[in-house]
């Protein structure tokens, strides 16, 4: 079976796979010799201008699949304008904000004990849960980071729809007391199980707010990834417009593949971000796209010059 992003965040999400993440940016760094500007990442210089949308960069696409130096790609993004760095270990929480980014969403890595196929729908799974977050919602809040990322798990044999959904809600409710207390929100991702996650539960709007409308808390949200819901049920702009109350983080890339935002996918993403202003958002909109041209900072900057309307 295909899996074209089967690395993507399970490796991250594990203690292990997150902490060779770290410490493979960091080696790299220290060992990979700086590279002249134009070969990192074409014309330097500002990209973002307006300014009204938020903009960010997830890690594991550059780092991870096309292997750009951690310090190039923050040094980078904060030169274009962006202003966050996704989807990261806490290993490298204090590098980010080195550089002049904000942590916008924080990977709760603690024993293990939740990866995207290991999550809150299955109960067995719950005090290791709650003990990560315990740990890491403080350490969180004292990092300045506003979110860290929670996973729905995959489907299990013999499990309805409604106990899945009734453990979740049990495990978000144990959680949730923390997250308030210290002002940290978990943010819950709907990811496609028609191509990149197959067997995942969390595959539509539907399932993730049933879950976060129960837990009632407002440091239990939505995170939405544009491209998994247009996979999985198209129509995003209305979905923003009706769902937004729950919405606390957004993730972008192209669809077909996953890849640049250009003129070569389908999403009409100024149109989509003019959409998200209108609703009074004042977060993050983060590009976690796997470039695929060759030069992966200038695709990074490419995007950031369309998604600045």
């Amino acid at each position: 079976m295909k899996q074209p992003l089967m690395e993507r965040r399970e490796a991250l999400l594990l203690l292990a796979g997150g902490a060779a993440i770290a410490e493979g940016c960091a080696a790299e760094a220290k060992t990979t010799p700086r590279q002249p500007r134009s070969r990192r990442g074409g014309s330097d210089g500002r990209v973002v201008r307006n300014g009204r949308v938020k903009q960010g960069v997830a890690l594991w696409p550059w780092t991870f699949k096309r292997k750009v130096p951690l310090e190039n790609l923050l040094a980078q993004a904060a030169a274009m304008g962006l202003s966050s760095a996704d989807m990261v270990p806490p290993q490298l929480w204090q590098r980010v904000r080195a550089a002049g980014l904000q942590v916008s969403v924080g990977l709760p890595l603690h024993g293990g004990a939740m990866s995207i196929s290991k999550g809150i729908n299955v109960r067995a799974n719950h005090d290791g849960i709650v003990r990560a977050f315990e740990v890491m919602v403080p350490r969180a809040a004292a990092a300045k980071v506003p979110n860290l990322v929670c996973s729905f798990g995959n489907r299990q044999p013999k499990m309805s729809r409604d106990e899945a959904i009734s453990n979740s809600v049990a495990c978000l409710n144990r959680c949730k007391g923390s997250a308030e207390k210290h002002g940290v929100t978990l943010v819950l991702e709907i990811l496609n199980s028609k191509r990149d996650h197959v067997g995942y539960i969390g595959d539509s709007s539907a399932y993730a707010l049933e879950i976060i409308k129960a837990v009632a808390s407002s440091h239990v949200k939505l995170l939405f990834d544009i491209y998994h819901a247009q996979v999985s049920e198209g129509d995003v702009t209305q979905t923003i417009k009706e769902q937004h109350a729950w919405i606390a983080h957004y993730q972008i890339a192209g669809n077909p593949g996953r890849h640049e935002i250009d003129d070569s996918q389908e999403l009409n993403y100024p149109s989509i971000l003019r959409a998200i202003l209108a609703t009074g958002y004042k977060g993050y909109v983060v590009h976690e796209f796997v470039p695929t041209k060759p030069d992966p900072i200038a695709s990074l900057r490419e995007a950031a010059r369309i998604c600045d309307v």
